[in-house]
């Protein structure tokens, strides 16, 4: 584990409001023995108060109780726990246990839906869930088949249930949720798959759709107004995805949203990552692919996108953006700022302003990335806010039927979707990081039909040697 330091000296963390926010989670969040969200707190700091357990002591713990979910894949989620009671979730099919905790963890009840096995083939690259959530008396669920559940904490009852994609298009559900005001903010998976992908509001009390906003895709699609939503203090301009796409690929072009999201309350936006375009071979989506690979900031009630910034225009090695938005107020040149940090899967660190979308930060927090010599933050620059790629790694510049070897990092990323976290005693970001580089070779597809009907077959690149988790 590498400790990295962005701007981090005389920061506090974004304090939440209870006008602005969800009076249920704010209490949870208030109460350090409770955990309502899988970012404990709307600013993602993954920060605990809990001191009980210390290097002095921790060699005296012994097991009280164990639980076992019955489910061997992987678990990507933390239990949520709201008083006595805490409820722990399953990877595919998604069950829920209601445990008490006065009791030995006895279990006060369990929801299994009845999903579709058919899901299982069409998720990438496992059947995890990145957890619950509690909000207004109820446990949130998003399940792998995409239908968003809200469940009866005391009972298990299914308060209301809505389905939020459709798998046998692709879509598919890996990510957690928000609660926050009277929304729940849900993403989707499927960027393998072609998927057009988005983030959605749904109300808390009856899960009518309040709001949809895509990663790519036409403006009224985007939620984006070209006058006001800037890129690096500009405004994005008229039909701003839709001109770095040929012809109608944006329709299956990814920029799926499976991580985590942010949130604050005094500027009311919500924060998050759109993951890779689709296809995977570059050279098919000739262009800068907007907006997948893009931080965004959008208003909570309206879904409205203030801002956007594009951290790998074109990306040609899956680095995906989605990791998790940590939200600190520290002061800039003297001055007092709210900002975003965000250890990416290519490498870089970022921290922007939350308010105004300005990139402030764009440095390597891996010294063996490779594929980009830096950031240009040089505001003049035609460049202004890219990577500068280095041709020998990119399939863009070197081609397509080169095999480019020693690329770093791998797919994987330097950093993967296990969450960074901040600490207000030491102004520091916890980030665990990968040490790993991949190849990315080129083969020729051979048809296994004849080649009258087989119009589809066509030389194409091949996957790295290693592959995210979804």
């Amino acid at each position: 584990m590498r400790a990295v330091h962005l701007l981090a000296l005389g920061a506090s963390v974004a304090a939440a409001s209870p006008a602005l926010a969800n009076d249920s989670v704010l209490k949870s969040i208030a109460n350090p023995a409770e955990q309502a969200l899988q970012t404990v707190d709307y600013a993602n700091t993954r920060y605990s108060k809990l001191d009980q357990i210390n290097a002095g002591n921790v060699k005296n713990l012994q097991v009280a109780w164990t639980f076992s979910t019955g489910v061997l894949r992987g678990h990507e989620g933390s239990p949520v726990v709201v008083g006595n009671m805490m409820y722990v979730h399953t990877p595919f099919p998604n069950i829920v246990y209601a445990l008490n905790l006065d009791e030995g963890a006895k279990i006060v009840w369990k929801y299994e839906p009845k999903q579709d096995p058919a899901v299982i083939p069409v998720m990438c690259c496992d059947t995890v869930n990145r957890g619950l959530a509690y909000a207004d008396g109820a446990i949130i669920l998003h399940q792998a088949d995409t239908t968003l559940v809200s469940l009866d904490a005391k009972t298990g009852k299914v308060n209301w249930s809505v389905k939020n994609g459709d798998p046998s298009k692709g879509e598919t559900n890996t990510a957690t949720v928000l609660p926050v005001k009277d929304k729940v903010i849900v993403g989707i998976s499927g960027g393998e798959f072609g998927v057009q992908c988005h983030v959605t509001a749904y109300n808390l009390k009856d899960g009518k759709k309040a709001w949809r906003g895509y990663s790519v895709g036409p403006d009224d699609q985007l939620l984006v107004d070209p006058e006001k939503t800037t890129h690096l203090g500009k405004p994005v301009g008229k039909d701003s995805s839709l001109t770095t796409w040929e012809g109608d690929q944006w329709k299956t072009g990814g920029g799926c949203t499976w991580g985590w999201f942010s949130y604050d309350p005094k500027l009311n936006l919500m924060y998050y990552g759109s993951g890779n375009p689709s296809t995977w071979n570059p050279k098919q989506r000739p262009g800068d692919n907007r907006w997948s690979m893009t931080i965004w900031g959008r208003d909570v009630d309206t879904g409205m996108a203030k801002w956007v910034y594009q951290m790998t225009p074109h990306d040609e090695w899956d680095f995906d953006g989605v990791n998790e938005m940590i939200l600190t107020d520290q002061k800039v040149g003297g001055k007092d700022r709210p900002l975003l940090t965000h250890f990416d899967r290519n490498g870089f660190g970022y921290t922007l302003d939350r308010a105004t979308g300005e990139l402030l930060v764009a440095e390597k927090f891996d010294p063996v990335v490779n594929w980009a010599t830096k950031v240009d933050m040089d505001k003049g620059s035609k460049t202004y806010g890219r990577p500068l790629v280095v041709s020998k790694y990119s399939t863009e510049q070197n081609g397509e039927d080169v095999n480019s070897k020693g690329i770093c990092p791998a797919a994987l990323g330097t950093k993967d979707q296990q969450p960074a976290a901040f600490s207000p005693k030491t102004n520091l970001f916890y980030v665990p990081t990968n040490h790993v580089c991949m190849d990315y070779e080129p083969f020729k597809v051979t048809c296994s039909r004849p080649r009258p009907t087989c119009s589809t077959c066509r030389p194409t690149t091949s996957a790295w040697t290693t592959s995210p988790s979804r």
